[in-house]
């Protein structure tokens, strides 16, 4: 089942608070519509596959125990091009206060929104070869190079004297 999201999507939470049902499954792909990234680092979305349960447990709160997967276009942090950045993350969490009380719902977007945006990188690359990127007295280097540098020594000890 595929859903688009343009606003709210709500998912009833009617027959676990009636004991009709224990637990609601979900197994959904969801598209987030741009609106919701636009003032964001996220520069698009892919599908995002939700799949898990809502539960009431015997405390009387609901419990979603979901896994979210999808990619994020976002930008390089070297060469500032657009790139893919895969993401899963679970959530098992209670979910009391993002139900909506007059209306036995659960609003799904915002749960999952607040959860990918937790998910946006601060720095990411898919370069693998750093040689391309130097200039006048400079150049790019790994983590790897880094480490071998004879001066990191003398970073060591700065470090250790602050």
């Amino acid at each position: 089942m595929y859903n688009v999201i343009r606003g709210d999507c709500m998912i009833d939470l009617v027959e676990i608070l009636t004991g009709i049902k224990d637990y609601i499954l979900i197994d959904s792909s969801y598209q987030i519509g741009k609106e919701y990234y636009e003032n964001s680092s996220i520069k698009g979305l892919s599908s995002i596959k939700v799949y898990g349960s809502i539960r009431e447990m015997e405390d009387e709160n609901i419990y979603l125990d979901i896994e979210v997967m999808g990619k994020m276009l976002i930008e390089d942090s070297i060469t500032l091009e657009d790139v893919w950045y895969p993401f899963s993350f679970k959530i098992k969490e209670n979910i009391n206060e993002f139900i909506e009380k007059d209306e036995n719902s659960l609003d799904l977007l915002e749960v999952l929104w607040q959860n990918i945006v937790l998910e946006v990188p601060l720095r990411y690359t898919v370069v693998n070869d750093y040689s391309k990127y130097h200039g006048d007295g400079w150049k790019l280097v790994s983590e790897e190079e880094l480490s071998n540098n004879p001066f990191s020594v003398l970073l060591d000890e700065k470090d250790g004297s602050d």
